[in-house]
């Protein structure tokens, strides 16, 4: 069994910066992606960033450039950091576990949504202008 508890979320200006830690707990190891995904009421997941056990990353190009994501295996603790942020990434931020099931690389980033096994019930992102 997995959990996974997000933190950090609030409000921050445009042109601002965030930073979202994902806490996780039970049997994740080199052979689980991890990940971030993003969801605004009514409209589907968007899947933003994802980290494999070798340090692959994959970001949706709405944030290449800007997010990034980490994993400290020690401290059990996912982290995207979200820099120069803008209004359309207003949402409720989630992190996700996938289970790789021999596969070496996380799954593409548009469809990491929809193999994820575990995920967290989110951390609120608003950004203002």
């Amino acid at each position: 069994q997995v959990q996974l508890a997000e933190s950090g979320g609030g409000s921050v200006q445009s042109g601002g910066s965030l930073r979202l830690s994902c806490a996780y707990s039970g049997t994740i190891t080199n052979e689980w992606c991890m990940g971030w995904f993003r969801q605004v009421p009514g409209e589907e997941r968007e899947g933003v960033a994802t980290i494999s056990a070798a340090g692959l990353t994959d970001y949706a190009d709405s944030v290449k450039g800007r997010f990034t994501i980490s994993q400290d295996n020690t401290e059990k603790t996912l982290t995207l950091e979200m820099n120069n942020v803008k209004p359309e990434d207003t949402a409720m931020y989630h992190c996700a576990a996938d289970y790789l099931q021999g596969r070496y690389a996380c799954a593409p980033i548009k469809t990491f949504v929809y193999g994820m096994d575990y995920w967290g019930t989110g951390t609120t992102v608003t950004v203002s202008l």
